[in-house]
């Protein structure tokens, strides 16, 4: 086989302006111009997706860059059908960059006849071709299992560390790390330890899915300012719930620390006039202009974790380092000194 020169890099339209700026990130870091691949991606009058690679890629080391975020099904396709052509173009091995996992909410079955999209998703991505998965923030750990190739799975509460750091200041010993429920204390343990903040837990009951009928706040928020910690922003109605909910309890304050904002429907209306000080985001998703004109959402960038994960993949090095802040606060070094 002959000798890989530079990682490749190819995007479909889940999230382009990410992928545009992890080639620039890699660029920076290798030295040397990274560009994506001369690629069209088009769909036919009746809504099929054609791929075709204007580059060659034989023996090369491909990875794919693409969120299956809305719309979920297109955007999954589109990755799919670009694995496929890589593949019968002999690329030596294929990564799928998947910086948010569509269907990773429906990871197990919660009643009878019901499916495990999740799963399906794992079985078609591997069909397809895809020889490594790297994403971030899986909605539930366990979907790792659901593939047999390796699977890394990024982490978002470094880098909303090092920005809380900068951003609350002289102010951490005042702040308190919320999950808005019982299944995400996980999530916002990990950064409260990061932060060396205390943890608190909004207890929410569903009458009916969509509905929040009663939220009860557990630990003593008193005078705190509260971050309130999740992984996915939907419609946003439970996340503004929770911040009132915290208000009445006594918090000084409510911001939220959020890994993929979705944010469908309502929700950026809502997230607008809710109590909330500030929505804190990556742009997984590509943010709509929408999202980037509220006043109160901000929008951490994730193009450098991935871009050294690429690089760490591509050269055989570890990719757990990068949850660590003495090796991601450099990466981020010009937006949040390193502490």
């Amino acid at each position: 086989m002959p000798q890989i020169q530079e990682p490749k890099l190819i995007a479909g339209n889940g999230n382009l302006p990410l992928a545009k700026a992890v080639a620039r990130r890699m660029s920076l870091h290798r030295g040397t111009h990274v560009g994506l691949v001369n690629t069209r991606v088009e769909r036919f009058n009746d809504g099929e997706i054609f791929v075709e690679v204007f580059e060659n890629v034989r023996g090369e080391d491909m990875f794919i860059l693409q969120s299956t975020s809305n719309p979920a099904n297109d955007n999954l396709m589109e990755l799919l059908i670009m694995c496929d052509a890589l593949r019968r173009s002999s690329a030596a091995r294929i990564t799928a960059v998947i910086p948010y996992f569509g269907y990773a909410r429906q990871d197990r079955r919660t009643k009878a006849r019901t499916p495990i999209s999740a799963k399906l998703k794992a079985n078609m991505l591997v069909s397809a071709g895809v020889e490594r998965v790297l994403t971030m923030d899986l909605h539930a750990a366990q979907i790792q299992g659901f593939f047999d190739i390796p699977v890394d799975n990024l982490y978002a509460s470094p880098v909303f560390a090092l920005d809380i750091q900068d951003n609350f200041r002289g102010k951490v010993d005042k702040l308190m790390v919320v999950s808005p429920d019982v299944g995400g204390v996980a999530r916002a343990r990990e950064l409260a330890k990061r932060i060396n903040a205390p943890l608190a837990i909004v207890d929410k009951r569903r009458e009916k899915p969509g509905e929040v009928a009663e939220m009860t706040v557990i630990g003593d928020v008193k005078g705190k300012t509260c971050l309130i910690v999740d992984d996915i922003c939907d419609t946003a109605g439970t996340l503004c719930k929770a911040a009132e909910v915290l208000l009445e309890n006594g918090a000084k304050e409510v911001h939220s620390y959020i890994s993929h904002g979705v944010m469908s429907g309502p929700a950026v209306e809502r997230v607008t006039k809710s109590v909330m000080k500030s929505l804190v985001i990556t742009d997984s998703i590509a943010p709509t202009e929408a999202i980037k004109s509220a006043k109160n959402i901000r929008i951490v960038p994730t193009a450098p974790i991935f871009a050294q994960a690429i690089l760490n993949i591509w050269n055989g090095t570890s990719v757990s380092s990068l949850f660590e802040a003495d090796t991601l606060g450099p990466i981020y070094d010009g937006m949040y000194a390193a502490e």
